[in-house]
């Protein structure tokens, strides 16, 4: 899967919780490297022992307390070294150093165990994720397949979009959607959802059986909390078990791109309803069968790619860049790079961005013939 857990990794940075750069780490000890040479090499003492003051404050951010006491240790000792000409730094400096230092430790040490408890919830969250929207196999039966997620909401790892390969016995059935909202309010409707369609790809014979069975799962969820209005678009598809057809069921998303000789071109597929709307009298929902080629591959993404604009209100161009996105690249290379492209485009996506690549074909162990 190309990234689809790492939702938040990449946009954390250490002020967000990341471990802290090597340059950061390096900076209390080459201001003491800095301290020490100046004043050696200087004919004359120096009024510079304030600089040593920011030494553990410094620590604070890439050490824990007992590497922060070191450090405030060699300082207070650096004060008091005559070799050193620091220019006498009378008693008051020495005790307001040291204060900063202790404080510094018990500082650190907060800091410590709150990087504990921050590490143990977010290896949490990320199993959380893994059991709403488990990473995509590269392979599922006769499909090749690559997911990409990357959550709007920060310091999250989840939110409103939702895709999952499948195989099932009429074949390899995937799902790709966006429920209202996004971030943590949409988990639950998520996990729903995805329970639903796992359990219907297994039963249900044919794939607009499998999207009335979402469309009921959010009707009934929506019916048990009035005050909240549920809904889903979704796109499922169903691919033939010999991979050279595709069933596509679009329920109020935008639909798939077919990417062919070097084009992509959207699939017309009869549109349905947003799931769990639960309109009366509305008519079911149909499918399209499209005939694949060799070389074939089908693209899904949400609307956060689709609706992401650039600094001009313009929207990501999506069809127009595939093509070439997508040239001589495998499923997983061809969703890191459009998530590349899109962030060229717009650099700050509010908006959930999920991708779904499916290239189907017979493995090539079992295309050719066995020569004997």
């Amino acid at each position: 899967m190309a990234g689809a857990a790492g939702t938040d990794g990449e946009r954390r940075g250490w002020l967000r919780g990341a471990p802290p750069p090597p340059w950061v780490r390096a900076l209390p000890l080459l201001l003491i490297v800095g301290v020490c040479v100046a004043t050696l090499i200087s004919p004359d003492p120096l009024d510079i022992g304030f600089l040593l003051g920011a030494i553990p404050p410094l620590a604070v951010l890439s050490y824990g307390p007992l590497a922060t006491a070191l450090l405030g240790t060699t300082v207070i000792v650096m004060l008091n070294v005559p070799a050193l000409q620091l220019d006498r730094p009378g008693r008051t400096d020495v005790l307001t150093v040291g204060f900063v230092a202790v404080l510094s430790v018990f500082v650190a040490f907060v800091r410590s165990r709150r990087d504990v408890q921050l590490d143990t919830e977010r290896t949490i969250a990320e199993a959380a994720q893994r059991a709403v929207v488990p990473p995509v196999p590269e392979r599922v039966g006769a499909v090749r397949c690559a997911g990409l997620y990357r959550a709007a909401e920060r310091g999250t790892l989840v939110g409103g979009d939702f895709f999952d390969v499948r195989e099932s016995p009429y074949g390899v059935r995937a799902v790709l959607g966006d429920v209202r909202g996004h971030g943590l309010a949409a988990i639950a409707t998520v996990a729903s959802l995805m329970g639903a369609f796992r359990e219907a790809v297994l039963d249900r014979p044919t794939l607009e059986d499998v999207a009335a069975r979402l469309d009921r799962r959010l009707t009934v969820d929506s019916a048990r909390s009035p005050d909240t209005e549920l809904f889903a678009t979704a796109v499922l598809l169903e691919f033939a078990p010999g991979a050279d057809r595709v069933r596509i069921v679009v329920c109020g998303h935008p639909p798939p791109l077919l990417l062919r000789d070097g084009t992509a071109a959207e699939v017309p597929a009869v549109p349905w309803t947003p799931l769990g709307l639960g309109l009366p009298g509305a008519a079911p929902a149909t499918g399209l069968d499209v005939p694949l080629r060799p070389g074939d591959r089908v693209f899904l993404a949400s609307d956060g790619v689709w609706e992401a604009r650039n600094a001009a209100g313009a929207f990501y161009p999506l069809p127009e860049r595939l093509p070439a996105l997508a040239e001589d690249a495998g499923p997983a290379v061809t969703a890191d790079r459009v998530w590349a492209d899109v962030l060229r485009h717009c650099p700050a996506v509010r908006d959930d961005v999920t991708m779904l690549v499916l290239a189907p074909g017979r493995p090539e162990a079992e295309a050719a013939p066995e020569v004997r």
